[in-house]
């Protein structure tokens, strides 16, 4: 598969380590805000209504929806090398707030709908659980404290098993994403 930038072979590559196959993966989509009950705003922001257009058909009806956005906005720098994750400069907004401003997509519902949802940003991946969001991986280089927590308006779940993001995401050769979007079809087939 050909993909239409290095973001978009990153997003794949995240889906492919979280087990998400493609024929199930139906809905993927930009993390604005994010609030404790996973719930996501990706229409208001202050006085400027975007609309949400398809998104709330689209991310209800999916069995898999995964938000995909940076975890701060406004001047986040980052720097990556040998496969680790250096913030250089912080995003002055937070993003993972106390409750969203709007809310476009329902935690609860979505529980109740059984659905897996993701958020997984430059350093972090989080997933949906019956109490809010759990953080479930974390970037080569980035601390728990004081790269993540510290940049958010609650306190989220972190999981037991809490794992390292593959080092190939953050390295400048390439991680031979076909050969592993392969393997990994070939090991479930």
């Amino acid at each position: 598969k050909r993909y239409k930038d290095a973001v978009d072979a990153f997003h794949h590559a995240r889906l492919e380590a979280h087990a998400v196959p493609e024929a199930h993966l139906e809905a993927r989509a930009h993390l604005a805000q994010a609030d404790a009950q996973g719930n996501l705003n990706v229409s208001k922001f202050g006085s400027h209504l975007a609309g949400a257009g398809g998104f709330i058909n689209i991310s209800q009806n999916a069995k898999t929806v995964v938000f995909v956005g940076t975890f701060t906005a406004g001047s986040l720098q980052v720097q990556i090398s040998n496969g680790s994750l250096r913030v250089v400069h912080e995003g002055h907004t937070h993003k993972f707030v106390q409750a969203v401003e709007h809310r476009t997509f329902s935690g609860r519902e979505a529980r109740k709908r059984g659905q897996r949802v993701l958020y997984v940003t430059e350093r972090c991946v989080f997933q949906l659980i019956a109490s809010g969001l759990e953080l479930i991986e974390i970037a080569p280089g980035i601390e728990l404290e004081r790269d993540v927590l510290a940049h958010m308006d609650f306190a989220p779940s972190v999981s037991a098993q809490l794992r390292l993001m593959d080092a190939a995401l953050f390295r400048a050769e390439p991680m031979g994403l076909r050969a592993r979007l392969e393997a990994g079809r070939a090991s479930r087939r």
